[in-house]
């Protein structure tokens, strides 16, 4: 075995070398670790990298996430994975004032995203809605979609097995994947590449995939929240009262299912909250041919 003894600098790569040791691993960078494991085995030869360091309770929560991560993500094509992790770790700097990278580094920056996207929304429907009021009705017109996203909630059991997957980053990177899609295309080439690469899916496996079918019909619908619990499946409306989808035909086809299923459907109203439940709605795969029937 070959031991890489010499100090690793900036663009040295040595691919004769097959193994390389770190000692106090705790101490270097994200970014660093990355490239100091790169540098060996580029060549016919399998590389070893080996991270020194001590106990990791011992450690601060940062350089304990730091050696978790380059541990994880060590496939070939890991570094936008390590890139995001780091971006977690250290924050993204100041985005729309001080201190935000401080929520970064706490929320994680793929949630940090979503919420600014919900808050500017909010701020659009609430405090700016009549600047908005022009794009809206031209959104009537052409029947566009009303609301940006749809948050699904159930009780179900929607998820990949640890036993079908049992790379916990391979895993997550699944999860996020799935959660950007919206064509049926996406949907279907991801069905395949996964039953290629892992099997058969499992029934928790194909109801969750399900549920991005499910988002994209209800968004369709004007619908901004799904609860699917005990069996049944409530349906939350745009809240804004005075928007243009409430004469729409989306809408119509809505009142119209409600009127002619009088018994399985009950139209709800709280305040500005307008909900539809629906009785007897017990999977996903029969929530979206619901929703298909309501189109």
């Amino acid at each position: 075995m070959l031991l890489a003894t010499t100090i690793i600098e900036s663009g040295i790569d040595m691919p004769n070398v097959n193994t390389i040791i770190v000692i106090n691993a705790q101490n270097f960078g994200l970014s660093d670790l990355h490239q100091l494991r790169g540098r060996v085995g580029r060549s016919n030869r399998k590389a070893f990298c080996y991270l020194m360091a001590p106990p990791l309770y011992t450690l601060s929560t940062d350089s304990r996430r730091r050696l978790q991560a380059i541990e994880n993500f060590s496939e070939l094509g890991s570094g936008i994975h390590i890139a995001m992790q780091d971006l977690d770790i250290r924050g993204a700097g100041n985005l729309l004032g001080a201190e935000q990278s401080g929520f970064i580094a706490d929320l994680g920056y793929e949630t940090y995203q979503k919420i600014l996207a919900e808050a500017v929304q909010e701020l659009r429907k609430e405090e700016f809605t009549e600047l908005y009021r022009e794009q809206q009705e031209l959104k009537a017109e052409r029947e566009e979609d009303f609301v940006d996203d749809v948050t699904v909630e159930s009780d179900l059991e929607l998820m990949f097995p640890v036993a079908y997957i049992p790379n916990d980053a391979e895993r997550v990177a699944m999860y996020r994947e799935l959660d950007n899609m919206e064509s049926e295309t996406q949907i279907m080439d991801f069905t395949q590449r996964l039953e290629d690469r892992f099997g058969k899916i499992p029934a928790q496996g194909k109801e969750l995939i399900r549920i991005v079918r499910l988002r994209r019909l209800a968004k369709s619908l004007g619908i901004e929240k799904i609860f699917l619990k005990t069996g049944r499946m409530t349906l939350f409306l745009i809240s804004d009262t005075e928007s243009p989808y409430y004469r729409s035909t989306a809408f119509d086809k809505l009142l119209n299912f409600i009127q002619t299923h009088p018994r399985d459907c009950q139209l709800r109203e709280a305040g500005k909250k307008r909900s539809v439940i629906i009785r007897n709605v017990k999977t996903v795969e029969a929530a979206i041919a619901l929703i298909q029937s309501i189109h």
